[in-house]
């Protein structure tokens, strides 16, 4: 029985989070309560908090929730601009003088920098802070679209749209690294679902940019009504986004005693907690003011490898559980978000549709229905988890969450089958409604539980990990994006959406069953291998998450 001497409130009042959980091998935790810990579905919360108020696990929920929509709303900006010109590809291809193909890579190479730009600003949000790099990424992500605004050629509309896409490409890993900050086990799948479905909901963007091409300033008023709300985000963040690094091996500032029966010495990575703890903690924090939260500069830390992060990052391509969510991600982005984006105006504006092009972008309603339907189902993986470890005698592996993708794996292959046929066929364009959004509803699934899973495999190297699967997914769906408007052309829509894209996504989905059955023998395996020794398991990530 533990034996705790820390029921102390802070001096500001509020109660302090309590907890015995530690982790064994990556991935699986033991959430058995001890006598005083706090707890969620009767287990005990992991990972432990400092007994302080300043770190980001003991904030208020209503923090956290504001933090929360904050980032989603950044996600759901970033990509509707980036997605969101899709019904402007036939204009731009007339206004440059150049051909539908050549237009299209005002998305492509963009979403390639959208991606890409993890490998400098993720080291960077390690080395001086969360908070620093959202705030400057959300100026240049503002400045890029100022200057889309303004364009006046190919080249200069190209620049721009790489500028605001490089700055907001962060939100495809700060939101993960936040969830991971402030929010304990057994909330990060809901959690990360509301993330995903934000990103996802930016598919919604092609519906108001259609409607503002008839208007005076055309696609260009659709750059600008996303400024408006960039700036108003920006002010949003730089008042309530407070910096969530905190280095909680340093401010836990409690020394643990044990005697272990049993003589087995402990490991240097998980302090298991013994039949006798006793914490000796000092003296309370007090909670930092609203205007010390308000500082724009983060925390400094001067042990991050920062160019070691850069390259060591893509070892995580050899690690089974990242390369699944590159894949899953990667795919659906290619297929879905890409490959739509670009055939659905085009299709529907031809014969035998005949829609005018302001009506082009209303197929993203079908996309939008699909996230829709599976929103219900996010914290589906949480609650089964919990079910489970209480059944595996509070042991908690994370494979737990998996059993939700079962019903949904063969919804997303089936939506593309749909979808392909009624484009080869051109049948009525109902079909593309429930091609689109049956892919988006399986899809959704796979976004939130796949990414849950990896993080679940390796929190204590989220932020590495980021890395690898932002990199990975852009150039996924890049490399499935680019030329497919000349691909179909050659092919056909069944040839390709239907049959070959529909058979990637199949294989990635059929995918889960190995992690279902095998994924702890994976974990355990790479916990020994070179792999873990190289990302330096127990070391600065540990420190600084």
């Amino acid at each position: 029985m533990a034996s705790n001497s820390t029921d102390q409130p802070s001096k500001s009042g509020l109660h302090l989070v309590h907890s015995h959980a530690y982790e064994d091998i990556p991935g699986t935790v033991n959430v058995q309560a001890s006598e005083g810990d706090d707890t969620a579905y009767g287990q005990a919360l992991f990972p432990v908090p400092a007994e302080d108020p300043n770190d980001p696990l003991q904030w208020s929920r209503s923090k956290k929730i504001m933090i929360l929509i904050i980032i989603c709303a950044y996600s759901f900006l970033g990509n509707s601009a980036l997605l969101g010109p899709g019904p402007y590809l036939t204009l731009w291809s007339k206004v440059f003088n150049v051909s539908q193909a050549d237009a299209s890579t005002l998305i492509s190479y963009p979403n390639l920098a959208y991606g890409f730009s993890s490998i400098l600003l993720v080291p960077l949000y390690l080395k001086i802070g969360r908070r620093p790099v959202m705030l400057g990424s959300m100026l240049a992500f503002i400045a890029g679209l100022a200057g889309s605004a303004r364009a006046n050629d190919f080249g200069g509309l190209m620049a721009a749209r790489i500028i605001h896409c490089f700055g907001a490409g962060v939100c495809e890993a700060l939101p993960v690294q936040l969830v991971n900050d402030i929010f304990f086990l057994h909330e990060r799948g809901k959690h990360l679902g509301y993330y995903t479905f934000g990103m996802c909901f930016a598919a919604i963007a092609t519906i108001p940019a259609a409607y503002m091409l008839p208007t005076e300033q055309s696609w260009r008023l659709f750059f600008y009504v996303i400024l408006a709300f960039a700036c108003a985000l920006f002010v949003f963040a730089f008042l309530f986004v407070e910096e969530t690094s905190f280095d909680r091996k340093t401010h836990t500032g409690r020394d643990v005693s044990s005697d272990r029966s049993d003589g087995l010495a402990t490991s240097t990575n998980s302090e298991k907690p013994s039949d006798s703890i006793v914490e000796r903690v000092p003296g309370i924090p007090d909670r930092k003011t609203f205007l010390e939260t308000l500082l724009p500069w983060g925390r400094v830390d001067s042990t991050i490898p920062f160019f070691t992060l850069m390259w060591r990052s893509f070892t995580y391509f050899l690690v089974p559980q990242v390369l699944w969510v590159i894949t899953s991600f990667g795919i659906s982005i290619g297929l879905g978000a890409l490959a739509f984006n670009y055939v659905s105006p085009i299709k529907v504006t031809a014969p035998p549709y005949n829609w005018p092009v302001s009506s082009s972008g209303l197929l993203a309603v079908g996309s939008i229905l699909g996230f829709f339907l599976a929103l219900p189902f996010t914290s589906s993986s949480d609650r089964l988890a919990a079910h489970l470890t209480r059944r595996n005698n509070g042991i908690r592996e994370a494979e737990m969450r998996l059993g939700v993708l079962l019903p949904t794996m063969l919804i997303g292959p089936a939506g593309l089958v749909v979808y392909g046929f009624t484009a080869e066929l051109d049948l009525h364009w109902i079909g593309y409604f429930f091609g689109s959004g049956m892919t988006t509803f399986g899809g959704y699934f796979f976004y939130c539980f796949t990414l849950a899973y990896a993080v679940d495999s390796y929190n204590s190297n989220t932020s590495e990990m980021l890395i690898a699967m932002n990199v990975g997914k852009q150039a996924v769906s890049f490399g499935l994006g680019f030329s497919v408007l000349d691909w179909i052309t050659q092919k056909g829509y069944a040839v390709v959406i239907a049959g070959a894209f529909g058979a990637v996504l199949l294989v990635n989905n059929l995918m889960m069953i190995v992690f279902m059955l095998w994924g702890k023998r994976i974990r355990r395996y790479m916990s020994n291998s070179w792999l873990a020794k190289l990302h330096g398991r127990g070391g600065y990530e540990d420190q600084a998450l």
